[in-house]
């Protein structure tokens, strides 16, 4: 089986002269990419780094995103991706958690790494991508180092929460990546040489999985700073091809696309995931783009699990509703739905999904605790709550851990409730999901003040875009006197007051 380095760097050699990178006006062939991703590997070798080493990165999709993603394959360093618009504890959790000894950061995200050294003291160098980057990258050589390199290296540390709030990595070895990168192009269809992938999304999150089928395949990777819908929908048009998208990025595009001249005809898949999609915004997309969107559905641990391709997604099935699933098992997956005892339910029981994959994590980094309660005989527990039907279509219905997820971003009740509990006008506070008509749910704080307390909901938002950053605060903030609503056993009763937000809704999980 092939290394994700030997992967790029064959395609690098058979596609030498075809264009493989577009940013911007810049287009760069394969071999003018492969050189640059080279570069950049003797120069992170040049640091002191090691083969297996980690190294953070903090960046929009570029040029010099592809950069990193070539070169540290190249020299066998491991890839550690941070997530802009954070706050400098959560890039530090991350860094510190995996023991980067570098990180490369675009310079107009420097802010957010300010004071990263005190935070993670393992962390010996700063690479600051700026206007000398390019003189800086062209001053060492393009020659392979040609580290060796194991099947069963770590090749990339991605991070996600879980019910603390607190970011965990995952860690995929070359062959789970490999294997990963196989099953996000099973079901779609083929590849070949000259098509072209464009990412609106980050290549840091979910639309980073096809940059290598697309690599490998001799297809290109339009790289996007930013997601502007008109002129995804003028790319997409004029390139076809490929795009993964979550339901906010499909509803922008539907909201513009009366405004101009769209012809879809040269585009072979849109991918949704992310979040669920309501059933007005797929038929509406379905009409715009045609029978070229499927739905997905897996997690950072593993994925894809499940697919829907648009004949399964639109048809009718006598005992299902497609329209409402997140599609079906994949070939290579399995799925069961189990009982609070982990033993599996019949069909069309509701209970919690686990999962296993080729391409899963091995572990959750330096947690071996964690480890042992989320993998269990091969599986993951993912703390889904949902149900199969008897023709193996897969509904969400509930998450098991109370995550928010908001437009495709992640965020964690506790993370918010501990700020805001912070405050000493707070008796108590309690962060739960609310459907949200673009970004598909959000969070709402309901928050109980002391009586001499006078915090307003605008110093409740204040305090968590401080604290987390502008994308994790709620938006919508309730002040109430009365204590909060508990089970019989004394915990808050946090279904009970997320239930009036979700009245009259299909589902208890966002939609878009």
């Amino acid at each position: 089986m092939l290394d994700v380095r030997e992967a790029m760097r064959r395609s690098a050699r058979w596609n030498a002269n075809r264009i493989a990178l577009i940013a911007g006006e810049r287009r760069l062939t394969f071999e003018q990419s492969w050189r640059r991703g080279l570069r950049l590997a003797n120069a992170l070798l040049q640091l002191g780094l090691r083969p297996g080493d980690r190294v953070a990165v903090l960046e929009d999709n570029s040029l010099e995103a592809a950069d990193f993603f070539l070169g540290t394959a190249a020299a066998n360093l491991v890839r550690v991706p941070l997530y802009k618009h954070s706050a400098p504890e959560a890039h530090a959790r991350m860094v510190q958690n995996t023991d980067c000894r570098a990180l490369v950061v675009s310079e107009r995200y420097l802010h957010e790494v300010s004071g990263l050294r005190a935070l993670a003291p393992a962390l010996e160098h700063l690479v600051v991508r700026g206007p000398d980057y390019e003189g800086w990258l062209q001053a060492f050589p393009e020659t392979d180092p040609d580290p060796p390199v194991s099947i069963d290296d770590i090749y990339i540390i991605r991070h996600s929460g879980g019910t603390s709030g607190i970011p965990k990595g995952m860690s995929f070895t070359h062959r789970a990546w490999m294997n990963t990168a196989r099953d996000w192009t099973y079901r779609l269809p083929p590849i070949e040489q000259g098509d072209a992938c464009l990412h609106v999304a980050p290549i840091s999150h979910g639309s980073g999985y096809l940059f290598l089928p697309m690599w490998s395949s001799g297809g290109y990777n339009i790289l996007e700073p930013k997601f502007e819908p008109r002129r995804a929908l003028d790319l997409l048009a004029e390139h076809g091809g490929y795009c993964f998208a979550v339901p906010t990025i499909v509803s922008d595009m539907l909201a513009v696309s009366g405004e101009m001249t769209f012809k879809p005809g040269k585009i072979k898949a849109l991918v949704i995931a992310g979040a669920p999609i309501r059933p007005q915004t797929a038929l509406a997309a379905r009409g715009l783009l045609g029978d070229v969107i499927h739905q997905f559905y897996g997690q950072t641990e593993a994925t894809p699990v499940v697919w829907m391709t648009p004949r399964e997604w639109f048809q009718k099935v006598p005992g299902s509703e497609p329209l409402l699933s997140v599609g079906r098992p994949m070939p290579f997956a399995r799925l069961e739905v189990r009982d609070e005892n982990n033993d599996t339910v019949p069909e069309n029981t509701v209970g919690e999904l686990a999962v296993q994959t080729d391409g899963q994590i091995n572990q959750i980094w330096n947690e071996p605790r964690l480890t042992a309660e989320r993998l269990i005989d091969g599986w993951i527990l993912t703390g889904d709550i949902g149900r199969i039907d008897e023709n193996g279509y897969v509904y969400l219905v509930d998450r098991k851990d109370d995550l928010i997820i908001s437009g495709g971003l992640n965020i964690w009740p506790a993370e918010l409730e501990l700020a805001i509990s912070d405050h000493a006008d707070v008796r108590e506070v309690a962060v739960v999901s609310a459907p949200h008509p673009r970004w598909g749910e959000t969070p709402v704080a309901i928050v109980v003040l002391y009586d001499h307390g006078r915090l307003t909901e605008a110093d409740v938002i204040a305090i968590c875009a401080k604290r987390l950053g502008d994308l994790k605060r709620p938006s919508r903030v309730i002040i109430r006197s009365e204590v909060l609503p508990r089970t019989p056993v004394g915990k808050l009763n946090r279904k009970l007051l997320r239930e009036p937000f979700w009245s009259g809704e299909v589902r208890r999980v966002g939609a878009t």
